[in-house]
């Protein structure tokens, strides 16, 4: 290995996405996603059709990105891969994958919290673009599909979690919204595209009542279907005539408590270093109020890109990158978990 230059590939397959990325130190080389449209059918992921997907995919993803990237797989000085939170068999198949061809070109293996890369996508540098990273300690809302959490950075590798939510997450919300209203999967980016068309203020939904810096979202989302079957009782087309301000109130609704949470905490530590992180980073309402908080409350906040924001391998490889500088390796024993907490 070359004392200056480190490239590590990355591999992500925690869900749905089949990904892999090469940097080099921090730089970004190539980022390859291939999604599984199979899912659509069906209304949401289904775990055994997503494990399979992986297995058809992960070949190809890595030879392209490694091709993209211009290096040779012996140029590698680590491979990094997602250990988890996530599906079991599809988390398998990116760990099997990883140890097979660590062990074959004899570098280092490590294991990435799926979780605390989210975070440190914020330290990747883009080619030919002006690097811009949050300063230690900052606070970062890390919002996804299956998480809602607030975490105290400190350091790249410590993060503690003070604030996260109690039942659903805000995107599983949001999913489960569009659902109702008869959406297809994935629903969320949907509510976002309606939801401009849309008034906020045409209906309201109770705000919840967690401790501290806490979250909870299953009581917005029963509302949501109180409203939706008792309105569609009346009239059938109810949905089909107020989707918009439908999808309109509820993320309004939504991203008013996320903001709520993240302003207490930044109030009660007294960082004004801020981030967001997850999918749910790129709903345009929660970038759009986070900059209205910054303006009002003087945050300096940090928005990730968009291809940053879903699940993605070059958030697994700069999470590598700091892992390896700590000398951080994982055994070829080791085996990847669902449930995984910082």
């Amino acid at each position: 290995m070359n004392d200056d230059i480190m490239k590590i590939l990355g591999i992500e397959s925690s869900c749905d996405d089949t990904a892999a990325a090469v940097i080099s130190n921090k730089l970004l080389l190539s980022n390859i996603i291939a999604g599984q449209q199979v899912h659509k059918d069906y209304g949401g992921v289904v775990p055994e059709l997503a494990s399979r997907a992986h297995q058809q995919n992960i070949v190809p993803v890595v030879d392209a990105a490694l091709k993209k990237a211009g290096i040779q797989k012996e140029g590698l000085d680590a491979i990094a891969f997602t250990r988890g939170p996530g599906l079991m068999g599809s988390l398998l198949v990116g760990a099997s994958f990883a140890k097979a061809m660590s062990l074959a070109l004899e570098i280092p293996l490590i294991e990435v919290n799926h979780l605390q890369a989210h975070i440190l996508a914020h330290f990747i540098q883009s080619p030919g673009e002006e690097y811009r990273c949050p300063s230690f300690p900052f606070l970062c809302l890390t919002v996804s599909g299956g998480h809602t959490q607030i975490v105290l950075v400190k350091s790249h590798l410590q993060m503690e979690v003070i604030g996260q939510t109690h039942d659903d997450a805000a995107g599983e919300a949001f999913d489960k919204a569009a659902k109702i209203m008869g959406l297809p999967y994935p629903g969320g980016p949907l509510i976002d595209k309606y939801a401009k068309r849309g008034v906020t203020t045409t209906f309201k939904f109770p705000t919840p009542h967690a401790p501290g810096f806490d979250f909870s979202f299953s009581g917005i989302k029963t509302s949501f279907l109180y409203l939706v079957r008792d309105e569609t009782k009346k009239d059938p087309e109810f949905v089909r005539k107020r989707q918009n301000d439908l999808c309109a109130s509820f993320q309004k609704s939504i991203v008013t408590i996320l903001i709520d949470k993240l302003t207490l905490a930044a109030e009660s530590t007294g960082i004004k270093e801020i981030a967001i992180a997850g999918g749910v980073s790129a709903n345009s309402g929660l970038r759009s109020a986070l900059q209205v908080s910054a303006e009002k409350l003087g945050w300096n906040i940090f928005i990730p890109k968009m291809e940053f924001c879903t699940d993605n391998a070059a958030m697994i490889a700069i999470t590598g990158y700091y892992k390896f500088l700590a000398k951080e390796f994982a055994d070829s024993d080791i085996t990847p978990v669902a449930k995984y907490p910082f």
